[in-house]
């Protein structure tokens, strides 16, 4: 990438994670965040290798990178980076956001995330500089607030609140656990992730028991 086609971009946002497989709930995630934050872009991250799970429990990361592309492939403000695939060692969040730091010097960085794993966030690596790095992202359900005096966020630095986005999104209800279930155990998944997703696990015959 050019230093002049980084600097087209003012709000990059960054949406890492397994999609094991990727789904609608991700997609109205990312979607949610870039107009309510007015990115002009959002960076889906697979992750290679994530310190939180098991490798052996994961589909491989080439496959969740196409499953990834294939889902956002008629949305001009979505893209897919290999950034984790290509980084040997656990993927972690500091070290992707330093990364597209260096890449998009000039823009702002939103971090997008879900509440589960935001209100784990005291036990990230490297979590105070990861604050300084860049501005967070998180969904929540209509109605819900979420309070400084929250013990699982407490000691965290005041530029963490004042750079914290909550957005609500649309209750879906869809988890990727649920989907590996329905596929393996035979239920339908349509309507639950895009189609062409549904097509790629289907032809190579991935969650099946």
């Amino acid at each position: 990438m050019s230093q002049q086609q980084a600097s087209i971009f003012k709000r990059i946002g960054l949406f890492g994670g397994t999609f094991d497989p990727v789904h609608y709930g991700h997609l109205v995630l990312a979607e949610c965040a870039r107009y309510e934050c007015e990115l002009d872009r959002v960076i889906f991250i697979p992750s290679a290798r994530p310190p939180h799970k098991h490798r052996e429990t994961v589909l491989g990361e080439n496959y969740r990178y196409e499953m990834v592309r294939l889902a956002i492939k008629d949305n001009p403000f979505f893209e897919v980076s290999k950034a984790e695939i290509d980084r040997p060692g656990y993927s972690y969040a500091i070290d992707t956001v330093r990364y597209f730091r260096f890449e998009y010097p000039e823009a702002e960085i939103y971090f997008i995330t879900g509440l589960d794993a935001l209100l784990d966030l005291k036990s990230w690596k490297d979590v105070g500089e990861l604050i300084k790095l860049c501005r967070f992202i998180t969904a929540v359900r209509p109605g819900f607030e979420l309070k400084e005096d929250d013990e699982r966020l407490k000691g965290l630095p005041a530029e963490f609140w004042r750079n914290l986005r909550v957005i609500e999104v649309p209750g879906l209800h869809i988890s990727s656990t649920d989907l590996r279930y329905r596929i393996a155990t035979g239920k339908p998944v349509r309507y639950l992730l895009p189609r062409p997703v549904e097509d790629y696990i289907r032809e190579h015959g991935f969650y099946r028991e």
